[in-house]
């Protein structure tokens, strides 16, 4: 099972974004989204951006993640 998870876009040079969650920095494409700027979120799977989010969505997403993560515990 494969999981995409919520990223910050923190910095952008071309079709390359960094991006963060919590401390936790990734390099990641953002080939497939058109119109991605620092401060957005998008959903990334296998190091590909493959949807913006509104930022009160990719909070109640990463919220829910944590939830269960915390359940598994």
């Amino acid at each position: 099972m494969c999981l995409a998870v919520p990223l910050k876009v923190i910095s952008i040079e071309g079709n390359t974004a960094q991006a963060e969650i919590e401390g936790v920095k990734r390099t990641i494409r953002i080939d497939f989204v058109k119109n991605v700027n620092v401060g957005d979120y998008v959903i990334v799977h296998a190091g590909f951006a493959i949807e913006k989010l509104k930022e009160e969505d990719a909070i109640e997403n990463l919220r829910l993640i944590k939830e269960v993560t915390d359940a598994l515990k």
